[in-house]
């Protein structure tokens, strides 16, 4: 499991996050203090504190899977 810090800002920025979440199979969750979330999920990622960073954990089992993960979100 990877950990990284995110920031989704508007509207429109956790409309593209899911979207490209949801091309890959392994499971990725966000995290907001004591809330955890599926962050394939747009109700889930809605119900966290936005104004705050996220962190994003990524299960992907291949280091190859998690780096495709990674040239999609730059």
């Amino acid at each position: 499991m990877k950990t990284y810090e995110i920031y989704l800002k508007s509207i429109v920025d956790v409309k593209n996050f899911v979207n490209t979440t949801n091309r890959f199979d392994f499971d990725i969750d966000l995290e907001s203090g004591r809330y955890v979330v599926d962050a394939k999920s747009i109700m889930g990622i809605f119900s966290l504190d936005l104004s705050k960073p996220l962190t994003m954990h990524v299960h992907a089992e291949v280091p190859s899977e998690f780096d495709e993960l990674m040239k999609q979100f730059k």
